[in-house]
């Protein structure tokens, strides 16, 4: 029988663990796929005190818990090695068929996280508090408003629990309610009175230069239809003869100054905006005074858009 291997206290060390000749202990195991892995620590136990000016850490003993404990679960050990950053690029490069603005959005997050320490921590060792503390320092620090906030959580909690699912973590650190962390303090937007409005469309309707506005501020205030919902009508979706508007698509411009339309997720996003006589009037001319181009510009199949720029391609927000 051989003779049980000892460290330098004389303890007895279990299958796996050694102790290195500078002190410091091993725990060599297999992982999950079957390849070689070691863990180090100064501390055998968690009751042995840290050597002078090493930084502190788990036990040996403590970890090879955890790796055991991952082990029977089948939890991939350290996270699979992904930091914050990688594991939301994951995230992204498999939600295929976004709209543009997700898409843009999705950028973003991952723009902040490349400029932040919180980024390039592995995913295994983000407790809940620290992902709390992260979006508090995001407020409190840096000075995002909530609603970015929100946008920021609404990309991680999905992306860490695409983690949990994958086996790289147990818990999502991201799960819990973004208000009861920081402050909403997202400003409540007051409608304008009808006063305000009757002063405003008699300014613009009087003024030299707002005037060629007039008709299409005075159908957006008159009907609230969005601003890239209104660029993306075209002459067929003014039903004259019902008094209607039908609004199904609406007409924006990438980054990348791409034209593109955007239709309803469901076929519930679809409506039909009663129009009054003065909307209608606005409208006919609109029409009446719209030039016809040499050639109709087209966008994913929709042409006769009412409002061209000078250069003949449709008015979007950005103009």
């Amino acid at each position: 029988m051989s003779e049980k291997r000892r460290d330098n206290r004389n303890r007895i060390l279990r299958e796996g663990e050694y102790q290195r000749s500078d002190g410091r202990y091993r725990f060599h195991y297999i992982d999950e796929d079957g390849k070689e892995k070691n863990v180090y620590s100064w501390r055998l136990d968690k009751n042995d005190p840290m050597p002078k000016g090493k930084k502190r850490e788990p036990s040996l003993r403590e970890k090879e818990k955890q790796i055991e404990a991952d082990l029977f679960d089948h939890i991939v050990t350290n996270g699979g090695n992904y930091t914050v950053l990688e594991l939301v690029e994951k995230y992204v490069s498999l939600k295929t068929g976004g709209r543009h603005n997700t898409v843009a959005g999705y950028k973003t997050v991952i723009n902040v996280l490349k400029k932040e320490a919180f980024g390039r921590q592995r995913i295994d060792k983000v407790r809940l508090s620290d992902a709390k503390a992260w979006l508090i320092k995001l407020q409190q620090v840096d000075g995002r408003g909530y609603s970015s906030i929100h946008s920021i959580r609404g990309v991680l909690r999905p992306a860490f629990q695409m983690a949990v699912d994958d086996d790289l973590i147990r818990k999502n650190p991201f799960g819990f309610e973004l208000a009861s962390v920081i402050v909403n303090d997202s400003v409540t937007r007051e409608a304008i009175t009808r006063k305000q409005e009757r002063d405003l469309l008699k300014f613009i309707r009087e003024d030299n230069h707002f005037s060629r506005y007039y008709d299409a501020i005075c159908i957006l205030f008159q009907t609230g239809l969005r601003i890239s919902e209104f660029c993306g009508l075209t002459i067929p979706d003014i039903e004259f003869g019902e008094m209607r508007i039908k609004v199904d698509h609406q007409l924006q411009r990438t980054s990348q100054m791409e034209y593109v339309i955007q239709e309803p997720k469901t076929e519930s996003g679809v409506r039909y905006v009663p129009m009054t006589e003065e909307v209608a009037a606005c409208f006919r001319r609109i029409i009446a005074n719209r030039e016809t181009p040499k050639v109709e510009p087209m966008v994913d199949g929709y042409i006769r858009f009412l409002c061209l720029d000078k250069n003949d391609m449709p008015m979007v927000a950005l103009h």
